[in-house]
């Protein structure tokens, strides 16, 4: 009985290790639970360059804040591609309440995402975003849960940004570690990371590690991420996603 309730003690403490994080940003200002879904901004951020004034190719990979309770726990990701000489971007992401849930629209790149601002992961310019454009259009309808959703573990909107960036050579995005579901895997257990730089062991989205020269060390527990990032020191904490410096934007 005591072995018992001390096993009870440690899984208690762990589970308040992983949760202190979401509820430390559903009880400070860092999550809008207010704000009803037709009222939030969806204004663009100024992250993109013009299509205007940028005749060359683009691709940018985005985070934001989950809309309402979900942003205690998880960021969006979204993927946006302008080929050379185009007038307008496209948006590539998977929405819960659409099915097929991947959707591919054209419009700004950078909105907020339901009163939450976008944060630039990666940006491929010129040649590069061109070679890049074809295969991230193929790898998006390819795309193998485009009729399945699920918030946790997944598959959800991060899963399809993960996959797709997995599945595009030359595409290489450090995605955060409160993407919750980036680290769903379709099909075995072992993967390449996301940034290309090193890889991971997942089970079911909900147990697996990562090590690699980007993300540095990442534990996935149930499907929140506690982490430690060496090449750009910070610790990544559930819900709250990195404290340290910033994470480089990828690309070139």
């Amino acid at each position: 009985m005591a072995r018992l309730m001390k096993w009870l003690m440690v899984l208690l403490a762990g589970l308040a290790l992983l949760l202190a994080g979401p509820l430390w940003m559903l009880a400070g200002a860092g999550v809008d639970l207010d704000t009803h879904w037709s009222q939030a901004d969806r204004r663009p951020a100024g992250l993109a360059p013009s299509p205007e004034t940028t005749p060359e190719a683009v691709v940018q990979v985005y985070a934001a804040r989950a809309y309402d309770w979900r942003g205690a726990f998880a960021v969006h990701t979204w993927i946006a591609t302008k080929a050379a000489h185009a007038r307008h971007y496209r948006r590539h992401q998977v929405l819960s309440w659409r099915r097929p849930t991947v959707v591919s629209q054209w419009g700004p790149p950078d909105r907020a995402w339901y009163g939450n601002p976008p944060r630039l992961l990666a940006d491929y310019r010129g040649a590069t975003a061109a070679l890049l454009i074809p295969r991230i259009e193929d790898a998006v309808a390819r795309y193998p849960a485009a009729k399945r959703y699920r918030a946790w573990p997944g598959p959800n909107s991060n899963t399809f940004t993960a996959w797709v960036v997995r599945d595009v050579p030359g595409l290489e995005v450090a995605l955060p570690a409160h993407a919750l579901g980036k680290d769903y895997l379709f099909d075995g257990v072992l993967a390449e990371a996301p940034s290309g730089s090193g890889y991971q062991l997942a089970l079911g989205g909900l147990v697996g590690v990562l090590l690699s020269r980007e993300e540095g060390l990442e534990v996935n527990l149930l499907g929140l991420t506690l982490g430690l990032d060496s090449f750009a020191p910070a610790f990544k904490l559930p819900g709250v996603g990195r404290l340290g410096p910033a994470e480089p934007v990828q690309g070139h």
